[in-house]
């Protein structure tokens, strides 16, 4: 699917940085930061334009974060998300070789039950290793 098409089934306006960011994440097999987005997009498009572009695809459910072993977010594309739901309580895996961070979309996070009284509203789980590609 295009980007354009992607933005229209979301409700989007096409605009010259969506179109240039959802076309990275349609093409990356990876997570992405915002600062490698940044340096691949063209460079009229500012910081603030780029992290405004992230914001609205996490609000319609076109991606969702990825937290990295530094304590940074990436970006990845959802494969089942909405505007008001998204799933993707998925393994994150991170290659300490190429460090290359991706969804393993089939690999659910277990269950985990807390204590009474804690409520859970995010789960991600980083594995580290080594990729199918350095092994």
């Amino acid at each position: 699917m295009e980007a354009r098409e992607v933005l229209v089934s979301h409700n989007l306006k096409s605009t010259t940085c969506r179109n240039e960011v959802l076309n990275l994440l349609l093409n990356s097999s990876q997570a992405l930061a915002q600062s490698e987005i940044e340096k691949q997009v063209d460079h009229s498009h500012d910081r603030v334009t780029v992290y405004r572009t992230l914001k609205t695809f996490l609000d319609k459910g076109l991606v969702h974060k990825v937290l990295d072993d530094e304590g940074g977010t990436k970006y990845a594309l959802c494969n089942e998300c909405a505007e008001d739901h998204h799933n993707h309580e998925h393994v994150h895996f991170k290659c300490e070789n190429c460090g290359q961070t991706l969804c393993l979309d089939k690999i659910a996070i277990p269950a985990i039950e807390l204590p009474q009284g804690y409520n859970i509203s995010e789960k991600n789980l980083l594995i580290q290793g080594t990729c199918k590609d350095c092994s």
